[in-house]
């Protein structure tokens, strides 16, 4: 299956928990509840987060991304494309 790569702009994030509502198994709050968290996601320098994932968990994380009230949360294809 083609990989896909789930990201997250922390430094934007509100804590609204949309995301780990809607799709809990890629998706959680910190123990604060200030911000959401990819699950098994990298932590890179710049703040966010990314998490390779496979097409068929798409959908799932496309409705994480859709219900996110500030938009931080994106999916790319493997060359890099903005697909979400």
């Amino acid at each position: 299956m083609t990989k896909i790569k789930l990201q997250h702009n922390r430094p934007e994030c509100i804590g609204c928990a949309a995301c780990a509502a809607v799709a809990p198994d890629f998706w959680e709050m910190t123990s604060d509840g200030s911000k959401s968290d990819i699950k098994h996601g990298k932590n890179l320098e710049s703040g966010w987060q990314e998490l390779e994932i496979e097409e068929k968990d798409f959908q799932a994380n496309k409705d994480a991304a859709d219900c996110c009230p500030v938009n931080v949360i994106h999916i790319t294809d493997k060359e890099g494309k903005k697909i979400v």
